[in-house]
């Protein structure tokens, strides 16, 4: 496992603080500007931008394991870290020009983004003319620059393709429309741009070919995506251990006068829990492993590399509820208050469930790799 304790080190001073947020986040529906910004000149949303653009260009070992730690003290922020980081990715396939534009020369700069292709455009000239309506839109307030998805009519110049357009900040209307059951801090509102142009070069294509060779921009870009949805909800449910863990040794259930650590079924549900979560982080950590040293030796990941990472994404996602859930039953009334964090792990990882990346229909599209069967999907 390769993992620099050094860039994680990054994200120590800033854990108390959200934690002590964490609930003013939610509340405002949205990660505070001073916060985002903060952690963009600590250059913790340049985790995956290459070094010669001021970037850390980090092992996705280690962006997961920041990530896992964000998320523990504050999901929302861990999720807009994580977006944050998988957007500014793509500086490694757009054009120089453009890439040092918005990630070397503005060096506190954050881009955010959806890269379903909900957006419709043509050519204009040298550049593109789109409109479109994007729903999870997060981070959107903070980002000086904010990606969409876009499919681009077919024309005299090619075929119809997607790309991932970036679009100014004065360019988009937010929609305040994030009023959801879990993940409220993370100001995922729908995105919406009318007839706005995008110059020549400002944009990528979703799993288009880097300008660099290194291992790390060999990962697909959908790929770093479910790593990091993962890491939010293996980050979850680390929270929710130590939330139990403390729970147990002060509640005196009802009728009882012994405390909640001394039942066998609180015993046995924590251990189960921490082995549930301890056994996904170490199978995501062996993939990722695997799939770096695929990168670096026959320069680029085969199908069955990229399946064992989604397979191991999803599977850390569910293991994750899986803990959550045995914890919250576990711990009885106490945890319907909205004073109890762990009833927050609980609503926060089932959201997490719904993304596209590491839903249940993954393990169907893994299973058909394993079997040799094309699964004939972007998934």
């Amino acid at each position: 496992m390769t993992i620099d304790q050094d860039i994680i080190h990054r994200l120590t001073p800033f854990l108390e603080r959200v934690d002590a947020q964490s609930t003013s986040i939610e509340q405002a529906g949205r990660i505070p500007d001073e916060l985002a910004r903060d952690l963009a000149a600590a250059k913790i949303l340049k985790l995956l931008v290459p070094i010669e653009y001021g970037g850390l260009e980090t092992h996705p070992s280690t962006f997961v394991e920041l990530l896992i730690e964000a998320s523990r003290a504050d999901s929302a922020t861990g999720w807009f870290v994580m977006i944050a980081n998988t957007t500014s990715s793509l500086s490694a396939t757009l054009p120089d020009h453009w890439a040092r534009t918005m990630y070397e020369d503005d060096a506190t700069a954050i881009t955010v983004g959806v890269a379903a292709p909900y957006g419709h455009g043509k050519r204009e000239g040298d550049g593109l003319r789109i409109s479109g309506r994007w729903p999870f839109g997060s981070g959107s307030h903070n980002a000086r620059w904010i990606l969409g998805g876009t499919m681009l009519a077919e024309d005299d110049s090619g075929p119809a393709e997607v790309v991932a357009a970036f679009f100014d900040r004065e360019d988009v209307t937010i929609h305040d429309n994030w009023q959801v059951a879990g993940l409220g801090g993370t100001g995922s509102n729908d995105i919406e741009v009318n007839d706005a142009f995008v110059p020549a070069g400002r944009w990528a294509v979703i799993g288009g070919h880097p300008r660099f060779g290194t291992p790390l921009y060999r990962f697909p870009t959908l790929g770093l995506l479910a790593l990091g949805v993962c890491a939010v909800s293996l980050g979850i449910a680390e929270r929710a251990i130590d939330e139990f863990t403390a729970l147990a040794t002060e509640k005196v259930p009802t009728g009882s006068r012994r405390p909640l650590s001394a039942r066998e079924a609180a015993q046995k549900d924590l251990a189960m829990a921490r082995a549930r979560v301890s056994s996904a982080r170490a199978y995501l950590h062996s993939g990722i492993n695997d799939a770096w040293a695929l990168a670096a030796t026959n320069g680029k990941i085969p199908l069955d590399g990229k399946a064992t990472l989604r397979l191991a994404a999803a599977h850390a996602t569910w293991s994750a509820v899986d803990a959550v859930d045995r914890l919250y039953h576990a711990a009885g009334g106490t945890a319907i208050y909205q004073t109890s964090r762990l009833q927050k792990c609980f609503r926060d990882v089932h959201v997490s469930t719904q993304h596209a990346m590491v839903g249940q229909q993954i393990f169907e599209v893994a299973g058909k790799v394993m079997l040799g069967i094309d699964p004939k999907t972007a998934l």
